[in-house]
């Protein structure tokens, strides 16, 4: 970008922070107020968002009290995997610091809600003492580097999961504030001796996000990320990596220069490149990314200003040697992890649904005591899905009865139990803790399904396989995009209705009907 633009406030809060340290230390320790404006930027960065109770903040402001503050704390998990050691510390914080309950993101990550300032270092601690972060989850870096769920023990998935572990070592931000303030303690350090090599002082203009996955399964929906790599297989010999850039979803409600946009095929790499391909992406958004205006700072504004060949040809300089084009694909399918699968070493992997990714016990349904008691007692790795579900993978053929009895005595359903409209629903969290919703998702979710379901039912349609996904802003945390069927919060109560997208993750869907009452969305 021209260095005569105006740069937006955020900017400038970056490039004074001191690569990540602002006043943070300074502001944990007056445990009575909220984090200062600056300080909330850079806190995203370190994994956190300070928000407060929106259901009672009215209540609270005309009784002359102040907004009950409190922060989310999300956890960085390379395409979800984790060990069941790692979960059960993860569980007993949100019963500790948090609301009781885990909540599963669409990016494989788990978020902790409720946790008031006076408990946000000893919590981000404890999260790092088990060997997961929350650096860099939230903030203007590369983001959890998602990829396919499922734990089959073959060439393919096994080269997914290496990649996504191997970006998301080489691509985390390198700063040491983040164990200065949330694990080793204050120290005194001017900045000068941190180095951001891939970065810089100001990281990039906006979120950055990257997923892999193959044609043949594309839970990640890997056209909306800034960066979706699709590898390419000629049985399990790996030919290399089609990279699909400027995917996204965040818009703005009546700024038709802020849209929704799937990724496009750029050029192809060859195996040994992909992370010196990627870093060139990486730093052509760096240093061409609009840091002028916030809304138009993605990397998929940057494809749709320049044009595909202007990007091709920049990211060849950035790369230091030509790059071919994207090679044909097969088409994309999504496969259904749900239920019992043979990972293909004798042992097996189960999908269990989760409702809006939230574990939690409630409504007849211990989820989060049974998932608590399987992985103490029969160690499992859980995995996190995409669709905000948990997979337990490698049980030993002799567990799978055992454990199976044990979700059911605790109410727990299985893929079985739901219908496949209810099985693909996506919610985000909205209200009451996020500040940038304009009304309800998750809380009208259940209820908005089961009146979808009596309708299909109504028309034989029962067993139809349909996306529906419920977001309540535009920011698309639930991807509604590309969904057969996206509700996007339009302002209390009311929603834009989208249609036409494809289950396959293919296609953008289009406005149907704008300013629609929840009551009035089943009809």
């Amino acid at each position: 970008m021209p260095d005569t633009q105006k740069l937006s406030k955020v900017e400038a809060i970056k490039e004074g922070s001191r690569y990540l340290r602002g006043t943070i230390v300074e502001d944990l320790a007056n445990e009575s107020t909220p984090f200062s404006e600056a300080d909330y930027q850079v806190l995203k960065f370190h994994g956190t968002y300070q928000q407060y109770d929106r259901d009672t903040a009215t209540e609270r402001k005309q009784r002359g009290l102040k907004k009950e503050y409190q922060c989310m704390v999300r956890v960085k998990i390379p395409g979800g995997r984790l060990s069941a050691d790692q979960y059960l510390v993860v569980d007993a914080l949100a019963g500790r610091y948090a609301n009781g309950s885990l909540r599963i993101t669409t990016r494989q990550g788990f978020q902790l809600y409720g946790v008031i300032k006076a408990d946000l270092k000893a919590t981000i601690a404890d999260i790092n003492a088990t060997l997961l972060t929350t650096l860099g989850s939230c903030g203007d870096v590369v983001r959890n580097l998602t990829t396919n769920p499922a734990p089959i023990r073959d060439a393919v998935h096994t080269r997914l999961e290496e990649d996504a572990r191997m970006l998301a070592r080489e691509l985390a931000p390198r700063t040491r504030a983040y164990h200065e303030i949330w694990i080793d303690g204050e120290k005194v350090d001017t900045g000068e001796e941190d180095r951001e090599p891939l970065y810089g002082s100001t990281y990039l203009p906006r979120k950055f996000k990257i997923g892999l996955s193959t044609p043949d399964d594309n839970a990640i929906d890997v056209l909306t990320h800034d960066v979706g790599i699709i590898a390419l297989f000629e049985g399990e010999r790996l030919t290399g990596y089609n990279l699909a850039l400027g995917g996204g979803f965040g818009m703005t409600h009546n700024k038709p220069k802020t849209y929704p946009r799937l990724a496009t095929p750029i050029v192809f790499v060859e195996p040994d490149d992909l992370l010196r391909a990627v870093k060139a992406v990486i730093e052509l958004q760096r240093d061409h990314g609009d840091r002028s205006d916030r809304r138009h700072a993605r990397l998929k504004y940057l494809v749709d200003d320049k044009g595909a060949a202007w990007i091709k040809a920049t990211l060849e300089d950035y790369f230091g040697a030509p790059l071919a084009d994207p090679r044909p694909m097969g088409e994309f399918k999504v496969v259904d992890h749900m239920g019992w699968h043979a990972q293909g070493d004798g042992l097996w992997y189960l999908g269990v649904p989760v409702s809006s990714g939230r574990i939690v016990d409630r409504n007849g349904s211990k989820l989060r005591t049974a998932l608590r008691e399987v992985f103490e007692s029969h160690r499992t790795d859980p995995i996190l899905t995409p669709n905000q579900d948990i997979i337990l993978s490698d049980i030993a053929p002799d567990d799978r009865a055992p454990i199976e009895a044990l979700l059911r005595d605790h109410g727990v359903p299985f893929a079985e139990d739901w219908s496949p409209v209810k099985r693909w629903a996506l919610a985000c969290p909205a209200l009451p803790t996020c500040g940038l919703a304009l009304t309800e998702a998750e809380r009208v979710k259940d209820s908005l399904i089961s009146d979808i379901e009596q309708a299909l039912a109504r028309h034989g349609l029962a067993d139809e396989l349909l996306s529906v996904r419920i977001t309540g802003c535009p920011n698309g945390c639930a991807r509604p995009h590309n969904g057969d069927i996206g509700l996007v919060g339009r302002m209390p109560g009311y929603y834009v209705l989208y249609v036409g997208g494809d289950f396959a993750g293919t296609r953008l869907n289009t406005m149907l009907l704008d300013k629609v009452a929840l009551k009035d969305i089943v009809p």
